[in-house]
């Protein structure tokens, strides 16, 4: 016979409905696939920490591959809105500057999130890869680079591969200093931007490998 005290705690207990359950087990999902990859979490894990059973979480998402799919697809959303926002300046080192702060403020504030990302996300997201989520971005800031070298008489056709590596630079930085969370954001975006602008300042029209060079004339 059940006691008095167990039947009121049991009727205080709010059973969780379907929306609610499926956002705790995206937020288990996220937690785990951040401590330990895709390949390094179970079902049995995630149920275990949800307090529920295997058939759950495959009624909700029909396996971890679910759970994995749609944890990517939001933090590479929110990642992108994250910097399509903030590219709101009038001026070009302005919109790089604001980019490079979104960027590490994703870091910072989703580390989770990001450490999912750069681990390059598995197959199973069906969302693409790291580099691919790397190149979205790049895509959004491309067009400022190439009114920059209308303006300064380079070949704008140049603008993306600059893109590319600008906003690699960043990423990569942002993988460092997820581990060592020194200096602070915004003097670590100070100094990618002042590595970024000043070297595009200066920029050569038609650049060349001085070793290259140096090899042709000895010959």
């Amino acid at each position: 016979m059940e006691a008095v005290g167990e039947k009121k705690v049991r009727s205080r207990r709010k059973r969780m409905t379907g929306k609610e359950r499926r956002e705790q087990l995206l937020d288990i999902g996220r937690e785990l696939f951040a401590e330990r990859g895709f390949d390094g979490t179970s079902v049995e894990e995630i149920a275990a920490r949800a307090g529920v059973s295997k058939p759950v979480v495959y009624e909700h998402f029909g396996g971890k591959e679910g759970i994995y799919a749609v944890v990517v697809d939001r933090e590479m959303r929110t990642l992108l809105d994250m910097v399509g926002a903030s590219l709101t300046s009038d001026h070009a080192r302005g919109k790089i500057e604001n980019a490079a702060l979104a960027l590490l403020r994703y870091v910072e504030e989703c580390s989770q999130g990001f450490r999912i990302l750069a681990r390059d996300s598995h197959a199973a997201s069906g969302t693409g890869s790291f580099a691919s989520l790397i190149s979205d971005i790049a895509t959004q800031v491309e067009h400022i680079l190439a009114d920059e070298f209308k303006e300064r008489g380079y070949d704008p056709k140049l603008a993306p591969m600059y893109a590319q590596s600008l906003v690699g630079m960043v990423a990569l930085t942002g993988q460092w200093w997820l581990e060592v969370r020194k200096p602070k954001r915004e003097v670590v975006a100070a100094h990618l931007v002042n590595l970024a602008w000043n070297g595009l300042s200066a920029l050569e029209p038609k650049p060349a490998l001085e070793s290259v060079d140096r090899k042709r004339m000895e010959r």
